[in-house]
Parts: structure tokens; C-alpha cells; sequence
């Protein structure tokens, strides 16, 4: 029985891995998949990794020379993965779609709570406060949102969006043919949305594309919602946009620095990211720790995807999820 090295594992993700495997022998660890932790995967020819492990050139290089052939990336992302180097050494597969609905439905409830104040009223009337100041909100319907990316699950926050009477438009190098969705370029998606949602994977084009320049293009009412990969928005550039009351609000599920930080409990030490210390102290600020994906439905499928993977590899078959270098470049 094959043996797969689990890195950084979570009580959550063992749920649906312990229940669906019927074929290899699972070995979990909470370290994160880095040059140092290399070594726990020895006696592996497969390793299972997650968004924020360092699969570096170094990461790569050394898997490779403990006999590992295989990384299953149980997620869609695979920005942190050194595919070049990975090419002759390594094969590499990702989940490309777990839940559509599961990320999209998170960030419509954090525009509702965002725009509806609800996280405050909600600690409010845990005190017995029920005054109504500072709690005012806006309408959806009738406003405009702008998506960029428009993939699986951006237009499943289309459908969500267009569900509460708003007008879309959206921007994408590949538009969804027959969709009926009204493409504009980005710099007019910037002018006209009154809320614009983030759900486009992280590449050379899409890095800071929320940067001083596009915020500069937003009205002051924009609201800013990023479920995706953190580096697409400068965080600096939004902190002084908010300071500065460029734009209404911000809803970020990721955060470009959020490796060693999100997924973890640091409630007893100091965390010493000064940019994101500001951001959480925003009122006009929600921050969740990149949980949009984590329904029971997509737990399920990110283990029966990968599970999949692993059985075609090891028994030889095409690998229907491979990303590879000489095709993702």
C-alpha cells in the first residue's frame, strides 16, 4: 500500500480523506511542505500539499531526491509550485474545481455583512445594545457589480448577484462564450461597479491588479471583495485607500503576506504584519482566514478529486488534473 505524506493537515481536512480512502496509507503532518520538512516525506513516492506550502525550486529539487514523483495539490491554486522545475522531475495535479457555490456564497455573505453591519449588531445586542447608529447599509438591488474572472465560480456570484436585482459586468481575458454576461474593459469596471469581486487566479497579469491606479478609478462607495489569491490586491495601495476614504470597504477572505498567519491560532503573540494589524483594525475592514472554500460539499470533493489522482497515477493512467510548465507558462 502506497504511502501519502498529508502537509500541512488541519483536523478538517483529514474528515473526508480518512472517509473516502479505501487505497493508500495516509500519513498526516502539520508542518507546512517546505525544503526543511522535506524529509518527513521519505519512503513516499507522493506528497499532498496545500495553498500556502513552499514548493519552491528548492522544495522540488529535494522531493525529488528522496524518490518522490508525485505532488497532489488539494486546491485549485498552484501559484506556489516552481513548475519548471518541477518538469522531468515531478508530476503535478491540483483540484480545479471542489465548489463554485461554496466561494461564491462566501463572499456574498461578506458584502451583506460588510454593507449591513451585521458582525457589529451581532456584538452589539451580545451587550444588550440595541441602538441602530452607525449600522446604516445600502440597497443591492439596482447596484453594479463588477467581477473580474469568470470562471466556474465567478459566475456563480454572477447568478448570486443578478439573483438580488443587480446589474453585472465583469472582465476577463476569456470570455464565457454564449453567457450573456456584459464584458467591459477593466478600467470601466473600475469607474461604474459599486461593489467589485475578485475570483481570478493569481498569474504575471493579474498580480496587484488592485494597485494605486485602478483604486484611483473607483468611486468612493466601492466596495472590494477578494476570495481568491491575495497578491492580486496591493495591500499597502488599499490601506491608504481606505485611510483616505477613496473607497467605502473592504471584504478579504486571503492576504498576500497570510502564509505562517492564516490557518493558524495566533491570539497569544504579537503578530508584527503592521499593514494587516491596520486592516483588521478597520471598521470598513472584514477579514475571514481564507475559509471561503470550507463547506462539507467541497471538503468532500477536494478529497474525492484528489484521491482520484493519486489511484490514476499510481496505477499508471492519465492524469486528468496534471498542470504542467510547457503548458501553464
Amino acid at each position: 500500500m502506497e504511502r501519502i505524506a498529508f502537509f500541512d493537515t488541519k483536523p478538517y481536512d483529514r474528515i473526508y480523506f480518512d472517509k473516502l480512502n479505501r487505497d493508500f496509507e495516509l500519513v498526516y503532518f502539520e508542518s507546512r511542505l517546505r525544503p526543511e520538512s522535506v524529509k518527513l516525506a521519505e519512503g513516499c513516492r507522493a506528497v499532498c500539499a496545500f495553498v500556502n506550502d513552499d514548493i519552491g525550486a528548492a522544495t522540488v529539487r529535494s522531493l525529488a531526491d528522496i524518490g518522490v514523483e508525485m505532488v497532489a495539490m488539494r486546491c485549485a491554486g498552484y501559484n506556489n509550485v516552481a513548475l519548471k522545475e518541477a518538469a522531468g522531475k515531478l508530476r503535478v495535479v491540483r483540484v480545479p474545481a471542489y465548489s463554485p457555490y461554496a466561494v461564491a456564497e462566501h463572499a456574498m455573505g461578506m458584502i451583506l455583512m460588510l454593507n449591513r453591519k451585521l458582525h457589529k449588531a451581532y456584538i452589539r445586542t451580545r451587550d444588550f445594545n440595541f441602538s441602530l447608529n452607525g449600522l446604516i447599509g445600502f440597497d443591492l438591488h439596482g447596484k453594479t457589480a463588477g467581477v473580474i474572472g469568470t470562471g466556474k465560480i465567478g459566475r456563480t456570484f454572477i447568478d448570486i448577484c443578478r439573483g438580488f436585482g443587480m446589474e453585472v459586468i465583469a472582465n476577463d481575458p476569456f470570455p464565457a462564450e454564449g453567457s450573456g454576461i456584459d464584458y467591459v474593459s477593466r478600467e470601466e469596471l473600475f469607474r461604474r461597479s459599486d461593489i467589485i469581486s475578485l475570483h481570478c487566479p493569481l498569474t504575471e497579469d493579474t498580480r496587484y491588479i488592485i494597485n494605486e491606479q485602478a483604486l484611483s478609478l473607483m468611486k468612493p462607495d466601492t466596495l472590494i471583495v477578494n476570495t481568491s489569491r491575495g497578491k492580486l490586491i496591493d495591500s499597502e495601495a488599499l490601506l491608504n485607500a481606505l485611510n483616505e476614504k477613496r473607497i467605502s470597504g473592504a471584504a478579504l477572505d486571503v492576504y498576500e503576506e497570510e502564509t505562517g498567519l492564516f490557518f493558524e491560532d495566533n491570539s497569544d503573540r504579537i503578530v508584527t504584519d503592521e499593514t494587516l494589524s491596520l486592516l483588521v483594525s478597520r471598521p470598513n475592514v472584514l477579514i475571514t482566514s481564507h475559509q471561503a472554500f470550507l463547506t462539507r460539499e467541497a471538503l468532500r470533493s477536494i478529497a474525492e478529486t484528489t484521491l482520484q489522482s493519486l489511484g490514476d497515477f499510481f496505477a499508471g493512467r492519465e492524469l486528468k488534473y496534471e498542470i504542467r510548465w510547457d503548458k501553464n507558462e
